[in-house]
This record gives structure tokens, sequence and C-alpha cells, in this order.
């Protein structure tokens, strides 16, 4: 495999979680983001998670301290000047991405890809941001990033053959399955996931039932392992509204429109773990 330095941009959740598993898999990586706390965060949560794995016996002392080795920190983009890859794990916000992808594309090789690991937001259009639009894929990890084995590899119109092969071998290379999508609103898990996370919340909102019963009720009546709302908590609630928003948008079907409660929720700052408060408190 030809990639062996990977930046990543983003500390939070889902790009410290992209780092931990590039790093266990002896791939250099450079993290960055443009809070000097935010990186701190991400680190600390690395070395916590790998901890826990020390405690189950899969991994080693040695291979903690390995791993953290090969990953370095930075507020600046440039730093990633020679990275053969780079994962933008930013917030879901389409004016973030193309400032971010617009940046990137300026400051590296012509031959570096450029992967974002939106969860619903249209490939082809990120590609349509930078000069190198052949070159750009998505690659949308799942939280949390150590234990979930997908990888949905996105396509643009102008995604070619050989970036989704490079990209689906490093897939592998990590421990993840590859899952080819084809560009659409949500992509797979998203469209089917969030819609009824969704409903879950419409359902709060009516008072159809308390939170605890709501999410009790689909673990032992559906058999989930965890509840919908608790697990929008954990995805965070702002999330969920940005793909909800962009399946609403991209299908203009009022099945996916977002439950007002959601919507009131995120103004008032309620994000679920992340800010300690969601449906439930943390």
């Amino acid at each position: 495999m030809d990639i062996k330095k990977i930046g990543i941009v983003g500390a939070g959740a889902m790009g410290s979680g992209i780092a931990q598993v590039l790093a266990t898999a002896a791939i250099e990586v450079v993290l960055s983001d443009i809070a000097e706390a935010q990186l701190q965060r991400g680190l600390a949560t690395i070395s916590s998670s790998l901890d826990r794995l020390i405690k189950k016996e899969k991994l080693t002392l040695d291979q903690k301290s390995a791993a953290f080795a090969r990953i370095s920190t930075t507020g600046d983009l440039q730093a990633m000047a020679d990275c053969e890859l780079i994962i933008e794990a930013a917030s879901e916000s389409v004016d973030l991405k193309r400032a971010i992808l617009q940046q990137l594309d300026k400051i590296s090789a012509p031959a570096t890809i450029l992967a974002t690991n939106t969860s619903s937001i249209s490939i082809t259009r990120i590609a349509a941001f930078t000069e190198r639009p052949d070159k750009v894929i998505g690659m949308h990890f799942f939280n949390p990033v150590p234990m979930m084995s997908l990888v949905e590899l996105i396509r643009g119109l102008q995604t070619s053959e050989s970036t989704y092969r490079q990209v689906e071998e490093l897939a592998r290379v990590i421990g993840k399955t590859p899952v080819q999508v084809r560009n659409s609103p949500g992509f797979v898990v998203n469209r089917v996931l969030c819609p009824m996370l969704n409903e879950a919340i419409f359902a709060l909102g009516e008072g159809l039932a308390t939170a605890t019963e709501i999410d009790e009720a689909m673990k032992l009546g559906a058999n989930h392992p965890i509840g919908p709302l608790a697990l929008t908590d954990m995805i965070g609630l702002d999330v969920q509204l940005a793909v909800m928003q962009v399946l609403f948008d991209g299908f203009k079907d009022p099945k996916y429109r977002p439950a007002p409660l959601l919507v009131e929720m995120v103004e008032a700052g309620y994000l679920g773990r992340k800010t300690g408060r969601g449906f439930f408190a943390y």
C-alpha cells in the first residue's frame, strides 16, 4: 500500500477515533484542529481507549507507546503537505467543509487523495470544491471508530477508480469492512437509521412515553443494544439534525422533516453526551 502518512482534520470524537485506528495499524498520522484544547482532549480520548484495550489484553503497553509515537498534532494544515491522504472529519457543515477542502487542495501534493468523513453531504458537491475532484471520496466511519467495523466508501460522480481502490485497500489494512455506496443523501446507514431516531424524538415530543420508556421499549421489543434516544445523544443531536436536514432537502419528502423537539434542543445547546445534556443527563 502506498499510503504511509495520513492527515486528519478535526480532533473530535470521529477524528480522534480515526487517528487511533490508523496509528495502531502502523500508519503515521498528523492530527489537526483549530483549538489546542480539542487536540489535547482528542489525545486523552485516544489514551483512555488504548488503556481499555490493554486491560482487555488486546494491546500491550509497548504497542500503545508505539501508536502514540505515530501521532503528531498541529493547528496548521500546512503540516499535512506531505500526506498521501487527508481525511476531513470536521462538523457537518457544507460551508466549513468547503473552506477546509479548498485549503487542503492548495497545500497538498497533486497526487494526494482528499477524503471526507461526512455522514450525509453529497460527495459530488464536495469534490467540486477542489481542483482535483477525481481524487475526492467519501470515507464515512462510524462512532465509536475503534469498535465499529463498517466504513461506507462513497464515490462522487468525478471519483476515479484508482482513488476508490486505494482507499478501499486502506480500509481493509486498518481492519475495517468497506462497503461501496452510491452518492445519495444520507448514503445507506444514515438514510435508514436517522429517520428511525427522528421518529423516536417525535414520539417523545408528543408525550407518547418518556425517554427512558421509549429506549427500554426499543431495546426489549426490537432487540436493539442501545435505545434510539441514547444513541442520538451519542451521535450528537446537532449531527442528527444536520443529517435530517440533508435528507429533507435532498428528497423533498415530508417523512424526513426534523422533529420540532430535535430542532429546539439543538437551539438550546443540548447536544447529547458532548455537552453533558441531551435526552439524558451525563
